[in-house]
Order: C-alpha cells, then structure tokens, then sequence
C-alpha cells in the first residue's frame, strides 16, 4: 500500500475551483464585482506565474468567509458545487481514482486551495483524506488568516511531512499527479511523480527528466 496524491485544481478539476469560486461569488453578487473579479485575475496570473504570496491571497479569497454568516457560505457552497464544480470533474478522474483505490493506495488530495472551498469537493471525488490551506477560525468565526503553514509550494511538503508522521505513513512508492510548476517540490519528494494537463514550465522540466505526463480531460 502506497500513498496516491492528487492536486486537486487543474489536476483532478478541469479547472481551478478557487478561482471560480470567486468569480460565483462575484455572479451572486456577495462581492463588489468590479474590484473582486480584477483582484481574482491579478492572483490567478501570480499563481500561474510562480509568484503568488499565499497570505496575501488568503485575506483577499477569505474576506467573503469573514464578511458573511457561516450558515450562508455553506449554502453558496452547494449552489457553487452543483453549477460550476460538477460541470469540470471529468470521468477520467474517478477513473483514476479508482485505479488507485484497488491498488489499495492511500487516497489524499493535496491543494493549496482552501479547505472551505475544498471539502466539499474532494468528499464528491470519494476521498476522505484532505491536506489544504486551511483558514483560521476563532470562536467560530474566520478571521482571514491561514491557520498554520500555507500548503503551497514547499509548504505541501511540510504539511505532507506532518500529516504521514500523524498517520505512520511514508513516501515508499508515492505517487504524485499535479499540472503546476509550483508543485515541483513535492513532484521531487514523490517516487512516481505525474504531470497532468501541465503548465509550460512543468511540462518542460517533466520532458527534460522523463517523468510520465498525462491527460485527465
């Protein structure tokens, strides 16, 4: 038994959950349209771009969580899910999922996207083991914060690293699959590392190594 790793946006998702979260906050009106939808591009730009700072997206992605009943979000969640996350989750996935499954791997998605916005989604995938930037809350409310270390660029190794000591589990015959550049950290960690739908810079650096590319769309 192996651990089986998944990104989760534009790896498993054809697309990038907390980016269209923002953009179906923005169409439910929750958020000034303007400012919100051109502040989602600019850090959409830097994450593709490798030079996103995590905190400072956090307390702009969050401020709807910090702004709004609990009850609410959850609600917009479900909406959320049904219109713009069932549409990008392809059969390919699950297929491959699957594939691991009865391998008898360890099934864990990996993303630095938050865990409100990831939870739910990951759960529909039919895996219970979640690593993600989880939000900070405080007598039960979000404070825009990032509770403990960022999963993000070498943050998801560290986070790894925590989660595999609680759990008694090691990277003997890991397996890894992400589409980012930014994930290059933790693709290096991975026995089997898998490019997926990968952007231009990975693409290239899994080409140069002979890493195993693939496609989930």
């Amino acid at each position: 038994m192996a651990l089986a790793l998944f990104d989760l946006d534009n790896t498993l998702l054809a697309g990038d959950s907390d980016y269209l979260w923002g953009e179906f906050l923005t169409e439910q009106g929750v958020v000034d349209a303007d400012v919100f939808a051109r502040e989602n591009e600019r850090f959409y730009e830097e994450y593709k771009n490798g030079t996103l700072d995590i905190h400072e997206f956090q307390a702009f992605s969050q401020q709807p969580l910090v702004q709004n009943p609990k009850e609410k979000m959850l609600s917009l969640h479900k909406l959320f899910f049904e219109e713009k996350i069932k549409p990008i989750m392809s059969p390919a996935s699950f297929d491959l999922i699957e594939y691991h499954r009865n391998q008898g791997d360890t099934l864990v998605v990996i993303t630095a996207t938050n865990s409100f916005v990831t939870g739910p989604i990951v759960k529909a995938f039919g895996i219970d083991n979640l690593i993600a930037t989880e939000p900070e809350l405080i007598n039960g409310r979000y404070t825009g914060k990032i509770d403990g270390t960022p999963c993000f660029q070498e943050g998801k190794v560290k986070r790894l690293d925590q989660w595999m000591t609680e759990h008694k589990l090691d990277l003997t015959g890991s397996w890894f699959y992400s589409d980012s550049h930014n994930d290059l950290p933790l693709l290096l960690e991975a026995e089997n590392p898998v490019v997926v739908d990968a952007d231009e810079k990975l693409l290239e650096y899994a080409q140069r190594h002979n890493w195993k590319v693939i496609s989930l769309r």
